[in-house]
């Protein structure tokens, strides 16, 4: 959710009782700062903020200039003149991050990717946060109950944006969201938090009997007014079917799941000769920008879980008391 959450929508969900969270993984820590500072003057609740957790990429300079290649035709066609050199923007987790993260006190601190060093991991942890990464797989559920995590999100396979598989080859961790909770319920001691494919009520008390703990909800979201979701971006998600979806690296150089659009068709067959992430991110971003202020869907990232047909242009608050009420009712059906 890195550039689509904002402080008013993390603000609203605490405020109707969930968990908001922000997406900080595109943030400085100065920017960091900020937005957190702006969310605790809109909220007394909670809030969890997230981060990419990422080793320094391969500076393949041929797979670069391949990229480059690729991209230089999409670029001119947008009058976005020459595609910028490789480098990477998207900062990791370190001692800057962390030094913020110590300074503004968030209740929960998830990751995605693994885990940061654990003298990280402890020094958050004697703060008093409570500590959340994502697992594609039992194994990965596993390590991460072994590094003493708080809780586990099983990330299935629906789930939109990027995959956080950091220990089995990503060919092997396309486990549906169905399957994967009662399995990492059961080989883990610690809560667990189903995501991936959850838009409604029905999703949430499914996720409930499966033995989740809690659901977490990202694609439901981005129609929400105070998502930071740009216009072509929602537009997509408002006609949007359950087939839709496909897994990209073309974006990031990270697999994960959007809606089809030129630029993913276009790519799927070049796939392997582009660069590591982030570094495909500096290239592809600015392909993005453009296309999102021209009002073209064409090139633009448009990360969505398979549940995206279940979206509600709702305010937040609006959003989670249904989907609160949906799922006691539901609930309510079922022990009766």
């Amino acid at each position: 959710m890195a550039g689509a959450t904002t402080p008013a929508l993390a603000a609203a969900v605490s405020r109707a009782g969930g968990l908001g969270s922000l997406g900080c993984a595109m943030l400085t820590p100065e920017q960091f700062r900020a937005e957190v500072k702006e969310t605790r003057a809109l909220v007394d609740g909670p809030i969890n903020v997230n981060f990419f957790v990422h080793s320094p990429p391969d500076f393949d300079t041929a797979k670069i200039e391949r990229a480059r290649e690729l991209l230089r035709p999409f670029y001119d066609e947008l009058g976005l003149g020459n595609v910028p050199a490789g480098t990477t923007v998207t900062p990791a987790f370190d001692g800057a991050m962390l030094e913020a993260v110590l300074d503004v006190r968030p209740e929960v601190v998830s990751f995605h990717f693994g885990l940061p060093p654990v003298e990280m991991v402890d020094a958050i942890r004697q703060m008093g946060a409570a500590i959340f990464s994502s697992a594609t797989t039992v194994l990965e559920a596993r390590n991460l109950a072994q590094c003493g995590v708080d809780a586990v999100i099983a990330q299935g396979w629906e789930a939109g944006g990027h995959r956080g598989t950091f220990l089995s080859p990503f060919e092997s961790a396309q486990v549906g969201t169905f399957a994967l909770v009662p399995q990492i319920v059961d080989a883990v001691d610690v809560p667990v938090v189903a995501a991936g494919g959850i838009a409604d009520g029905r999703g949430v008390a499914a996720c409930l009997a499966l033995g989740a703990s809690a659901a977490q909800i990202g694609t439901a979201f981005l129609l929400c007014p105070e998502a930071g979701t740009s216009d072509v971006h929602r537009g997509a998600l408002a006609s949007a079917a359950d087939e839709d979806t496909r897994i990209t690296r073309a974006f990031s150089g990270r697999p994960a799941r959007g809606l089809s659009n030129r630029y993913i068709e276009s790519m799927r067959e070049v796939e392997s000769e582009l660069p590591d992430f982030p570094i495909l991110n500096t290239l592809a971003g600015p392909l993005r920008g453009g296309s999102a202020r021209a009002g073209l869907p064409d090139f633009v990232a448009l990360w969505s879980g398979e549940a995206a047909s279940l979206g509600r242009e709702l305010p937040a608050e609006e959003l989670v008391e249904r989907l609160m009420a949906e799922c006691n009712q539901i609930l309510h059906n079922l022990s009766r």
